[in-house]
């Protein structure tokens, strides 16, 4: 698997879905982000670092999450049980748009 759309296509229609809307986020935030496959997952490079995306049976990932503290208390309810550097959405639930816009700037701002 060497593209985003052959990452897309494992999924069915909803999940690729909500992968396009955080991918179209993403790019709408950073449209000079560069956009790959890497770990066998979507990769955006940020500057100098990555944010990565990626799709399970119960939900959707976003890693990693350093350089947050700003908004912390924000992306508490979103936290994976022991992985404090994702951040979970899942999929029974409505995706938390403007919270992933803070976290991709926040991203950005933390890779300057």
């Amino acid at each position: 698997m060497n593209t985003v759309e052959k990452y897309f296509e494992q999924f069915e229609p909803s999940i690729q879905e909500r992968l396009e809307q955080i991918r179209s986020l993403v790019k709408s935030t950073y449209p000079a982000c560069k956009e790959s496959i890497s770990y066998k997952i979507i990769a955006f490079r940020l500057n100098k670092n990555y944010l990565y995306l990626a799709a399970f049976k119960n939900h959707i990932g976003i890693y990693p999450l350093l350089g947050l503290e700003k908004i912390e208390n924000l992306l508490e309810p979103y936290r994976a049980k022991g992985a404090k550097s994702s951040l979970h959405f899942k999929h029974h639930e409505e995706l938390p748009l403007v919270l992933i816009k803070k976290v991709i700037q926040h991203r950005l701002e933390a890779s300057a």
